[in-house]
């Protein structure tokens, strides 16, 4: 049995399931990491040239030496710090942890079918990163910015702290690795949501410049509903529209921009130039304060494979506890500590039996799951992708909580209830969550252990509080788990993620997991 403690459970996660979207509780209490204050706060931006050419730092001056076009066996690593809000501050905006629980997983729900409807269509566009995108020359400092928890202003993913523009401003951007857009709430907002500070002004940055509709990549977006004639392919800016949960959207202008992000080592930054974002004038649904997001999806328009020339092919991020506020980071390419960490394990992506939005997500293969150290008698069918796409397993950052093919989440549902010390009453009735108990006045819960089996033989294991959560002081606790909504897809959400390092290594085709103290990164 796996002892649950109370103080690592005492918060209640407000993860919204916006657009396809962390150290302990008690480690918080040693201080949390501090966003740059201010968006007009000094930065010495680097601007790399176009991705096909070696650079060289040339100093403090800003300057670059381009050098003669040289490949290394390793990238650079790019480093952004990532921070999960206490959820004490959901209780300050007036909802209670119940409230803000039952809220999130209603918004999975909506994700969960926005999955289904890209999987089983065309995809809005979307085209897979292309695979020959070799890294170059590298720079050595490793970039970062700031990631922490949308639960101060209503959403239930992470924020990352990106600078975008010439002068750079500070934006907030949902980091998720279900979809591939990058894009900003812009000026004029025509229908926009509200979030925290200033939306993007075009008119204010040297850097910004709009994609064409002649432009290739403007075939990587599927266009409005009412898409404008392209009368002039050289001239004319390319619309989008992109979607991600019920009712949630963007629609704009695809544009080119530099984002700019801190480096660890030396206080400075670098920009990248000319990255492909969405500059979005109509925006409706569930990002509840953010400005934006941030796409780490498979496909060629995401943050990460935009990335990939010069940083390599693996990124990697560590949650901290969703109740934290201690900062976090997400690191584009090679993080030396996590491959050099001694229960780090791998388990190879698994290819969608579809090509389509599917390229999007990163799925895996499941074999089984354990369940007190037993396995678990669900048919190994399963967990295979169907060949309409429909099925397997993803790993995905913007859902809160872990889905299983219904046929496979009664049974593992069922052998909770089973393997669970009686001396805990069960709850009837307790909304969306099943099993529930009240363990009122028990200081460490003893829970049934919970892993993954992977096809190839690995075998994620996670501590307790990563697939059940205890709703104090309601004295409740219940499993974090749920079936996958009229899908035979599963879905390993950020809930069960948080206090692990997971590496998406896209060279060697694998997924990598390692427990960490995540606010030690």
């Amino acid at each position: 049995m796996t002892r649950l403690p109370v103080r690592a459970l005492v918060v209640l996660f407000l993860l919204v399931l916006s657009p396809f979207v962390v150290a302990s509780a008690a480690a918080a209490g040693g201080g949390a990491a501090k966003l740059n204050a201010s968006s007009s706060s000094p930065l010495y931006g680097i601007e790399f040239p176009p991705f096909n050419a070696g650079v060289a730092d040339a100093g403090c001056d800003g300057k670059l030496v381009v050098e003669e076009e040289v490949m290394v066996s390793r990238s650079p690593s790019l480093k952004l710090h990532m921070t999960h809000r206490s959820a004490a501050e959901a209780a300050a905006a007036g909802r209670t942890r119940k409230e803000s629980f039952l809220d999130s997983a209603e918004k999975d729900v909506a994700r969960i079918g926005t999955m289904l409807r890209r999987v089983a269509g065309s995809g809005g566009g979307r085209t897979a990163a292309p695979a020959n995108s070799s890294p170059r020359r590298a720079l050595t400092e490793r970039l970062v910015a700031t990631v922490e928890s949308g639960v101060a202003v209503g959403s239930g993913e992470y924020l990352v702290d990106v600078y975008v523009g010439t002068p750079p401003r500070r934006f907030q951007m949902i980091m998720d690795t279900g979809s591939d857009l990058n894009w900003l709430q812009c000026a004029p907002c025509l229908d926009c949501f509200e979030q925290r500070g200033p939306v993007f002004d075009p008119a204010a940055s040297l850097s910004y410049r709009n994609v064409t509709c002649g432009d290739p990549r403007c075939g990587l977006v599927a266009p409005a509903a009412a898409p404008r004639a392209c009368r002039r392919p050289r001239d004319d800016p390319c619309p989008y529209y992109y979607w991600y949960g019920d009712q949630s959207n963007t629609t704009g202008d695809l544009a080119l921009e530099s984002f700019t992000v801190n480096l660890t080592a030396s206080g400075a930054s670098r920009s990248v130039d000319g990255v492909v974002f969405g500059c979005g004038h109509w925006n409706r649904g569930l990002f509840h304060g953010a400005a934006g997001l941030l796409g780490l999806g498979r496909g060629a328009l995401s943050f990460a494979s935009q990335l990939r020339a010069v940083y390599g092919h693996a990124f990697s991020y560590c949650l901290v506890d969703h109740g934290s506020s201690v900062g976090s980071k997400i690191v584009f390419g090679d993080d030396d500590v996590l491959l050099g960490h001694p229960r780090l394990n791998y388990t190879a992506f698994a290819p969608p039996a579809a090509a389509s939005a599917a390229d999007t997500f990163y799925y895996v293969q499941l074999k089984g799951v354990l369940v007190g150290g037993e396995m678990l008698n669900i048919s190994s069918s399963t967990w295979d992708v169907a060949k309409d796409g429909t099925g397997g397993t993803i790993i995905d950052s913007g859902t809160t909580l872990s889905y299983f093919a219904e046929p496979a989440y009664q049974v593992i549902r069922q052998a909770f209830v089973d393997r669970m010390n009686k001396a805990y009453p069960l709850i009837a009735d307790f909304p969306v969550l099943n099993p529930c108990y009240n363990v009122s006045d028990v200081e460490r819960v003893e829970v049934p252990e919970f892993s993954l089996l992977f096809a190839d033989g690995a075998v994620w294991d996670f501590p307790a509080e990563n697939y059940f959560i205890r709703l104090d002081p309601d004295g409740i606790m219940c499993l974090a788990l749920l079936g996958t909504p009229r899908s035979a897809m599963s879905i390993i959400g950020n809930f069960q993620q948080q206090n692990f390092h997971v590496l998406y290594d896209l060279q060697n085709n694998r997924l990598g997991f390692a427990p960490r103290r995540c606010a030690e990164v």
